[in-house]
Order: C-alpha cells, then structure tokens, then sequence
C-alpha cells in the first residue's frame, strides 16, 4: 500500500508524465519526406512491374491458372459465341 502512495505523489509533483518532451526527436523537412516517399513508389511499382512479368511468363508457360480477364486476353477464341 506504501508504493501505491508514493506514485501517486510523484504523479502530482510532475505534471508531465512523459519525460521525453518532443515525441519526434528527429523532424525531417518536406524535401526529405517527398524525396522518400517518390523513392518507396519507384520501388513499389518497380515490385508491381516485375510481378506482372513473371505472372505474364507463368501464363505464357502454362504453369499458373488464369483468371477470366487473363483468359479472354490470351485466348479470346473460348468465348466466340458465333459457333453456337
């Protein structure tokens, strides 16, 4: 019960609970920040590009399923309706 009282006095004589008064020690500049920012979308899509290769390949080879739009862009005979 003593430690319990002794917290809450040192709770009353400092306002501020949190001893680090700036939570962001190190502000970048919007230059930096727009820099990074450009930098992780280059390697997004630098990501997204070499995924859509390989996927392209993997349907060129046949190893992968393909989805509808995939299918009708690959091989729009399966859904001429004219034979019917």
């Amino acid at each position: 019960m003593g430690a319990e009282g002794e917290e809450a006095k040192e709770q009353e004589n400092n306002p501020n609970p949190n001893p680090n008064p700036n939570p962001n020690p190190n502000p970048i500049t919007q230059s930096q920040f727009l820099s990074w920012k450009r930098h992780k979308d280059a390697d997004a899509s630098a990501r997204r590009a070499e995924a859509a290769r390989k996927r392209a390949e993997d349907i060129a080879a046949g190893t992968v399923q393909m989805n509808g739009r995939e299918l009708f862009t690959h091989e729009p005979w399966v859904f001429d309706n004219s034979r019917y």
